[in-house]
């Protein structure tokens, strides 16, 4: 089962790489702290890491928040096994 330090690690590593300035430390907007901020050039992210126990509904609960915060785009980061298990129909714009 892969945790969430591992997880945190890749990914800040990987965007790092990329060039962009990465913030692990709880960002907090409103009832929400939001795990990762991800900067770049007049760009915002914000990810949500959930590891196999975590709550992935809150997470996204967390992931609106810091869209209606301004945040130009918000990702939730899994394991890959934890992702193809996940139900993504209510996911899906209309």
């Amino acid at each position: 089962m892969t945790n969430e330090r591992w997880l945190r690690w890749a990914i800040s590593r990987h965007l790092r790489d990329r060039g962009f300035s990465v913030n692990m430390n709880g960002v907090r907007l409103g009832n929400a702290v939001i795990d990762d901020e991800v900067v770049g050039n007049q760009w915002r992210m914000v990810l949500e890491v959930k590891s196999g126990h975590d709550d992935v509904v809150r997470g996204l609960g967390q992931l609106s928040e810091a869209l209606s915060h301004g945040y130009q785009t918000a990702a939730l980061v899994t394991s890959l096994r934890r992702a193809r298990r996940l139900d993504t129909r209510g996911l899906r714009k209309h």
